[in-house]
């Protein structure tokens, strides 16, 4: 390799210590369960909205629209998961994982709008609470309830790696908030007649789904505009690759991410000329991927004398750090 080779590494980390969250098992059962909250919720989904109608419940059926919106939004989710296990092409070099990024947003500033709508359908039925039958909705929420949470535990496993399938987890729980919101206004007007609850529980409810979206949102803009993981140090990133035997400097230092559970590096590194390129890649590689899980790098090795610095620039959304010590 000559000193202003690239190093691209794509495949599984070394010593078999990393299993990647997108290979073909997890992309088959995420479809799988995906498919099967979908098709519960829309069952669902009739009856909450026919219960809302008869009892004139707002809580009902703005939980009926939420269910409305998960359906779309699984069905989004689905087909990014689908699209998301198609190999890479020439023309999409890594695939179509973004497009799992894209999905996780959508289904966030949808539960911001759908949730809008619910306050202000809140406010306006505040001023004028019509009367509502409690005990017919407690029913409906309760299953409802029981609905949401065989959803949610079903897609429990895979949210935490997975802004896609977190965006369907979190419909999903904002689902069984409704539920419950709508559980507890029909208590509060079966007890005491206090018909504005149902008003009232909506907006909390809504209130606080806007409040969950907002941290899914931030993260999939994040990864948009490739921007530096949250759990990265880039600083931390650039001492790691500096206290390695053999590198004297670093510069055009890049840390994003591709897809939820990918991050991505590239560098120029500037070596010793008597340091083996071959040995260094190696443990530069084990290094960022054992202390920041980074399994995709792409290092441009220079040495003093070659040092491109035409390729000194940040582009657009991506995180860049240009060493302070060069």
């Amino acid at each position: 390799m000559s000193s202003n080779g690239h190093h691209h590494q794509q495949h599984a980390p070394p010593h078999g210590a990393h299993t990647h969250p997108h290979g073909p098992g997890r992309a088959a059962r995420s479809r799988r369960r995906l498919m099967m909250v979908m098709l519960l919720t829309a069952l669902y989904m009739f009856a909450e909205a026919l219960g809302g109608w008869w009892t004139g419940s707002l809580a009902l059926l703005a939980d009926a629209g939420h269910m409305l919106a998960d359906v779309a939004a699984l069905a989004l989710a689905l087909t990014a998961v689908w699209f998301g296990a198609r190999p890479a092409t020439p023309s999409k070099t890594f695939g179509y994982y973004r497009l799992e990024i894209l999905a996780a947003f959508v289904n966030g500033v949808t539960l911001v709008v759908v949730s809008l709508i619910i306050i202000y359908e809140a406010y306006e039925r505040w001023l004028a609470p019509p009367a509502v039958r409690s005990g017919p909705m407690i029913a409906v929420a309760a299953g409802g309830l029981l609905v949401n949470i065989v959803g949610a535990w079903l897609l429990h496993g895979d949210h935490a790696e997975d802004l896609n399938v977190r965006g369907a987890w979190l419909h999903v729980l904002g689902d069984a908030l409704g539920s419950v919101g709508a559980m507890i206004a029909g208590v509060l007007m079966w007890a005491y007649g206090w018909y504005a609850a149902d008003p009232l529980c909506s907006a909390l409810i809504a209130a606080l789904i806007i409040w969950s979206s907002w941290k899914l949102i931030r993260e999939a803009t994040n990864v948009l505009l490739e921007g530096t993981p949250a759990h990265i140090n880039l600083a931390a990133v650039e001492d790691a690759i500096l206290e390695t035997s053999g590198v004297e400097d670093v510069h055009d230092l890049h840390v994003w991410t591709i897809t939820s559970g990918r991050e991505a590096l590239s560098a120029h590194v500037i070596h010793a000329r008597h340091t083996s390129q071959p040995d260094l890649l190696k443990e530069l590689r084990a290094k960022l991927h054992d202390r920041f899980g980074v399994d995709h790098l792409t290092i441009q090795m220079e040495t003093e004398d070659f040092e491109d610095e035409q390729l000194h620039f940040c582009h657009s959304g991506t995180a860049c750090f240009r060493s302070v010590r060069e």
